[in-house]
C-alpha cells in the first residue's frame, strides 16, 4: 500500500515541477514580449511621428528602401537594447547593401520618450538608426497597424515597464510587410535572411 502512495507523491511532485517550468517560461515570454497575431497584409500602415531630432517623419519617405521596424522603450532594461544590437550587428555585417535598409525605432513609452531622450539613446547604436516618438494616441494608431501588444505595468515606485513584441519587422520597399525576426537569431543570421529577402 504504501508503494503507489509513494509514486502517487512522486508523480505529483514532478508534475508540480514541469509546471512552475511551464509558468516561469510563460512569464519570461511576456516579460520579453509578444506579437498579436495577424495576417500579412494587415501588418503594417501609415504613420506620422516625429524622429530624435525633432522632425516630423512619414511612412511614405520610405518608398523604395526596406524598412526594419522595432518597437521598444528607452527604459526596458535587456531586450531592447540587446535587438537593437543585433539590429546594428547585422546591418554591419550587410556592408553596401545595409544602404537598402532604413533601421526604425518605435517607442511604446512616448511619456518618457521624448526626441532628445531618443537621441542620446540612440546614439549608442549608430547613426542610421532613425527613432520615433509622438503624442499617444499616434503611438497606439501605429501599434495597433503593427500588431504589437502593449501594457503599463506601474511599479510602488512609480517606475513601470511596457510589455511589447520583441519582433523586428522587416517592410519591403512598397510599405508592405515581408517578414519579422526574432534577436535570437543572432546578427549574422538575420544579415544573411535580410539580404535573401531583398
Amino acid at each position: 500500500m504504501r508503494r503507489p502512495v509513494v509514486v502517487t507523491l512522486v508523480a505529483l511532485v514532478i508534475a508540480a515541477a514541469i509546471g512552475v517550468v511551464v509558468w516561469e517560461g510563460g512569464h519570461i515570454q511576456r516579460q520579453q514580449g509578444q506579437v498579436v497575431e495577424g495576417t500579412a497584409s494587415d501588418i503594417g500602415g501609415p504613420f506620422t511621428l516625429t524622429d530624435q531630432y525633432g522632425r516630423t517623419r512619414r511612412d511614405s519617405e520610405f518608398r523604395g528602401r526596406y524598412m526594419l521596424v522595432y518597437f521598444g522603450y528607452t527604459n526596458c532594461p535587456d531586450v531592447c537594447p540587446t535587438t537593437l544590437s543585433v539590429m546594428a550587428d547585422a546591418l554591419d555585417k550587410m556592408e553596401g547593401a545595409a544602404k537598402q535598409v532604413v533601421p526604425i525605432f518605435i517607442t511604446v513609452d512616448p511619456a518618457r520618450d521624448t526626441p532628445s531622450v531618443m537621441k542620446q539613446y540612440l546614439s549608442s547604436f549608430g547613426p542610421d538608426f532613425i527613432g520615433l516618438t509622438g503624442p499617444a494616441d499616434a503611438i497606439a494608431k501605429v501599434a495597433k497597424a503593427y500588431h504589437v501588444y502593449e501594457k503599463d505595468e506601474p511599479a510602488k515606485n512609480g517606475t513601470y515597464a511596457v510589455d511589447h513584441s520583441n519582433a523586428m519587422y522587416l517592410m519591403g520597399p512598397d510599405g508592405k510587410f515581408v517578414t519579422s525576426y526574432t534577436e535570437t537569431m543572432g546578427p549574422d543570421k538575420l544579415a544573411e535572411a535580410i539580404m535573401q529577402r531583398m
